[in-house]
C-alpha cells in the first residue's frame, strides 16, 4: 500500500489527487492519499462568482487552448459540453499610447511583425522602431547565456518595443516586469528562434510558411479558439475534480508546519492531523514549500525560497447596456508602465466570452499586479474601486457608476521566473532526487497557467511510481 500526502489544495494538488484516484480505481496501484489544504476551500485561485446574471472570475478567466492538459482533464471529467472558446472574431487588443487606445496591428505575433503594411501604418510605433523591425530581418544568430526578456527584445527591436508591447503583455501573464523575467524560461520559443535563424522575423515567416504547406497537404481545419474556459466558470473545474475524490481524504483548514523523512517514508506535522506517509507531493507556492521542507533539506529550502512571487488584484465591474454599446470592440487593453497609471490591463469580458454576461450588461475585469498591486494593497475596497473607475474614465471616457463591483486580492500568487530560473530548476531537481518519495508541483517551476499546473500535478503523481 502506498500512502501519499499531498500538501496544497490548488489545482496542482487537485490534479495530483485525481491522478492518484485514477490509479486507485483502475487498480494499477494500491494507493491511498490525504490532501492537506491550509484554507477553508479547495481550488486555490480558481474562484468564480455569479452576480446579476454575470459570471465573474476572481482568478484566471480561461486557459490557452494550445496547451492540452486542461482540455484533457476537462474531457476526462465529462465537462466537454461545458467548454467554451473565446470569441476570436472580436479579438482585438489595444495598447494605451500617449493617453489614447491604439489597436495592436494585424499580424503581430507577440512582438514579431509577420505582416508588413499593418505594422508600417500603425501609430503604435515610432518610425525609429519600424526601421529597427526592418533591420531585425538581418539579426545574427546568438548563443549567449540566459538574459532578461527586456534585454532580448531591446537587442532585436529597441527600447520602445519593450515599453509598448513586451512589458505590458508579460505583466498581464506573470505580473512581473520584462526587465527581470528570464528569456529561456518565459519565451523559450523565441530563444530557439534566435539560435536557429538569428532574426525572429525570418523564423516566424518560415514557421508560417511550413504551416501553410501542411494545411495545403490536407483538408482545411478551422483554427481553434485562442482561449478556452467553462460555461459556469473556472471554479467548476476544481469543484468537479473534488466531487470525484473521496471526501475523507480531503482535509481543509489543515496547515502543514513541516515534513521530515523518517523510517523510509515521511512524517507530516499538521497538529492533530499529523501522519506518516510513504511518499509526499508538495504542491505549494515556492516560498511556502521552502518553509515546509526546511527541516528535510536546508539546501532545497534555500533554492525554493529564492523563487520570487508577485501579488495581484482583480476587480470585476458590471455595467448596463448603454455602457456596453459605448465601449470599443475587442478583448480589452494593456497599459504600459510609462503611461503612469496603476491599472495594468482591462478585459471586456462580454466581448471575449459572450456567455459570461447578458446582452444588456457590460462586464469588465481590471487588473493590478506586482509593484502596482502593492501600491494599492492596503487600501479599502471602495478606494481600489474608486481608482479603477477614475482610470477607466481617463482611458475610456467611462463616467457611469458600475451596477456592481468586486475586489479580489491574491497575495504572492504569481511566480516570477527570474534570469537563471532554469539553472535553479536543475539544482532543485538534483536536491529533490536526494529525498526519495518526494515530488513537487505548482506554478513555481515550468509554467504558471492552469494547464501547466495541471500537468505538474499529474507528473508529480506519476513520479512517485517510477521504478
Amino acid at each position: 500500500m502506498n500512502r501519499i500526502a499531498i500538501i496544497g489544495g490548488g489545482i496542482s494538488g487537485l490534479a495530483a489527487a485525481f491522478a492518484l484516484e485514477e490509479r486507485r480505481r483502475d487498480r494499477s496501484a494500491r494507493v491511498e492519499f490525504v490532501l492537506y489544504e491550509s484554507s477553508s476551500r479547495l481550488g486555490g485561485v480558481l474562484h468564480t462568482e455569479h452576480i446579476e446574471g454575470c459570471t465573474v472570475e476572481a482568478g484566471p478567466d480561461s486557459f490557452l487552448t494550445e496547451k492540452p492538459w486542461a482540455l484533457d482533464l476537462c474531457r476526462e471529467l465529462g465537462l466537454g459540453e461545458q467548454l467554451i472558446g473565446s470569441n476570436d472574431a472580436e479579438r482585438k487588443t489595444y495598447i494605451l499610447t500617449r493617453g489614447r487606445l491604439v489597436a495592436m496591428p494585424d499580424g503581430l505575433m507577440f512582438m514579431v511583425p509577420t505582416k508588413i503594411m499593418p505594422t508600417i501604418l500603425s501609430p503604435l510605433f515610432s518610425w525609429k522602431t519600424k526601421l529597427r523591425m526592418a533591420k531585425e530581418l538581418f539579426h545574427p544568430r546568438n548563443y549567449g547565456p540566459d538574459e532578461s526578456v527586456a534585454s532580448f527584445v531591446k537587442r532585436h527591436y529597441g527600447a520602445e518595443m519593450v515599453d509598448r508591447l513586451a512589458d505590458p503583455l508579460l505583466s498581464g501573464i506573470y505580473g512581473g516586469e520584462a526587465a527581470s523575467l528570464s528569456l529561456r524560461a518565459v519565451l523559450p520559443r523565441f530563444h530557439g528562434m534566435e539560435n536557429s535563424h538569428g532574426s525572429l522575423g525570418r523564423a516566424m515567416l518560415a514557421t508560417r510558411k511550413n504551416a501553410r504547406s501542411k494545411r495545403a497537404a490536407g483538408p482545411p481545419k478551422p483554427a481553434p479558439p485562442l482561449f478556452t474556459s467553462l460555461r459556469n466558470g473556472m471554479q467548476h473545474l476544481a469543484e468537479t475534480v473534488v466531487s470525484r475524490l473521496t471526501p475523507a481524504s480531503l482535509l481543509t483548514n489543515a496547515p502543514v508546519e513541516s515534513v521530515q523523512p523518517e523510517a523510509g517514508g515521511w512524517v507530516v506535522s499538521a497538529g492533530m492531523q499529523s501522519g506518516h506517509f510513504d511518499a509526499l507531493i508538495v504542491a505549494l507556492p515556492a516560498p511556502a514549500a521552502a518553509q515546509v521542507l526546511g527541516m528535510a533539506s536546508r539546501e532545497l529550502s534555500v533554492e525554493l525560497g529564492a523563487i520570487k512571487y508577485s501579488s495581484s488584484i482583480t476587480v470585476g465591474l458590471g455595467y448596463d447596456g448603454a455602457v456596453r454599446q459605448s465601449l470599443p470592440p475587442g478583448f480589452g487593453f494593456l497599459v504600459p508602465r510609462s503611461e503612469g497609471k496603476r491599472l495594468l490591463a482591462a478585459t471586456f469580458v462580454h466581448n471575449k466570452f459572450p456567455h459570461r454576461a447578458p446582452e444588456d450588461r457590460a462586464l469588465l475585469r481590471c487588473f493590478f499586479a506586482g509593484v502596482n498591486a502593492e501600491s494599492v494593497w492596503s487600501l479599502a475596497e471602495d478606494q481600489i474601486i474608486g481608482i479603477v473607475c477614475n482610470e477607466l474614465q481617463q482611458i475610456l471616457g467611462l463616467r457611469a457608476e458600475p451596477l456592481f463591483a468586486r475586489v479580489y486580492r491574491w497575495k504572492s500568487a504569481m511566480a516570477q521566473y527570474g534570469v537563471g530560473h532554469l539553472d535553479r530548476l536543475d539544482r532543485i531537481e538534483r536536491l529533490r532526487r536526494q529525498l526519495p518519495g518526494l515530488a513537487l508541483a505548482g506554478n513555481a517551476y515550468r509554467g504558471i497557467g492552469v494547464p501547466d499546473c495541471i500537468r505538474s500535478g499529474r507528473d508529480a503523481a506519476a513520479e512517485l511510481f517510477k521504478p
